[in-house]
């Protein structure tokens, strides 16, 4: 049973259209709450901010009335805008999660036998947030000016598109072609 107090996260990760747009299926895990059939959700990253009503659940292919934390369902939208929704985008309780460029992180840095490199201010990593790849700069804290493989530090990192981003998140990135390292986000920034 769901903790009170959890509402609904679902982050999307394939995007399926029917009827020239106009019904979206959206598949993804729930990592939190529940929703209902006719429950209104919002489409939060990427500049999305629409509110949309969930048509129908499907899981195990086949149609529920009701679905919750940790299972892997398809939501039916319907509407103009359920055609702007894409992967990496979240659907969410209204005003429970935004969406963010800018954020503080505590990185870690593999070794260089598992593919990291230096990381200095200014250097572009491929930030993996939920199901979303965000491009984004990197700025070191004042303390150091690279930051070696197997090192942690902070960082504040900006992106080229805003994602849903919470307190606490975890995040995968990775840099000059290779996987590099994790974070945690420490503090949204915008």
């Amino acid at each position: 049973m769901d903790a009170p107090g959890k509402p609904f996260l679902m982050r999307v990760e394939d995007v399926f259209r029917r009827n020239q747009g106009r019904i979206v299926m959206l598949t993804g895990r729930i990592e939190r709450g529940r929703v209902r059939k006719g429950d209104e959700v919002e489409i939060v990253g990427f500049g999305g901010d629409a509110i949309v009503t969930v048509g129908d659940i499907e899981a195990c292919r086949r149609y529920v009335d009701e679905a919750s934390t940790g299972m892997n369902v398809g939501l039916l939208i319907r509407g103009a805008a359920a055609g702007a929704v894409e992967r990496g985008q979240a659907l969410a309780a209204p005003g429970s999660i935004s969406e963010h460029t800018r954020f503080a992180a505590d990185i870690s840095l593999l070794s260089e036998e598992h593919g990291a490199a230096e990381v200095r201010t200014g250097e572009r990593l491929h930030c993996y947030i939920g199901t979303a790849v965000v491009t984004g700069d990197v700025t070191l804290s004042r303390e150091s000016d690279t930051l070696h493989p197997l090192h942690r530090g902070d960082v504040t990192i900006t992106l080229d598109r805003p994602v849903a981003l919470e307190h606490g998140q975890s995040f995968t990135f990775r840099h000059l072609g290779r996987a590099a390292g994790s974070g945690d986000v420490t503090l949204l920034l915008d």
